[in-house]
């Protein structure tokens, strides 16, 4: 039996990142973390045991990219969701998959699968 995936969600709509939390879960993914904040996302980012992080980029208008450089860090993937589309992302992210909000169950696998996790 294979251990289920892990992943982090970072998203300031509670609702919504219990969306993705259901999500997940249909994908088999076990949650260890959801952050509303920019600085626990950090801390969790920095401490937490997981495989793949999916980022909503504003944060109650803080960017989550420091998240994504911890993230990136510690070699580990991860995806943005966005509401904004591609265009708020940096360059230096561009190579990482974007979701653009409201996203579909089958959005959501394909991002993970274009990180490398499904």
């Amino acid at each position: 039996m294979t251990a289920r995936r892990r992943a982090l969600v970072v998203e300031d709509e509670v609702l919504v990142g219990m969306l993705i939390e259901d999500m997940l879960h249909e994908l088999d993914y076990e949650l260890v973390g959801l952050s509303t904040h920019l600085d626990n996302a950090l801390t969790l980012a920095r401490t937490a045991a997981f495989d793949v992080a999916v980022l909503d980029i504003n944060l109650n208008g803080v960017h989550s990219f420091p998240v994504a450089d911890a993230i990136r860090a510690r070699g580990l993937p991860f995806l943005f969701a966005t509401g904004y589309g591609s265009r708020i992302v940096p360059a230096e992210y561009r190579d990482a998959p974007i979701l653009q909000k409201p996203f579909s169950l089958e959005e959501l696998k394909g991002a993970l699968t274009r990180a490398g996790m499904v």
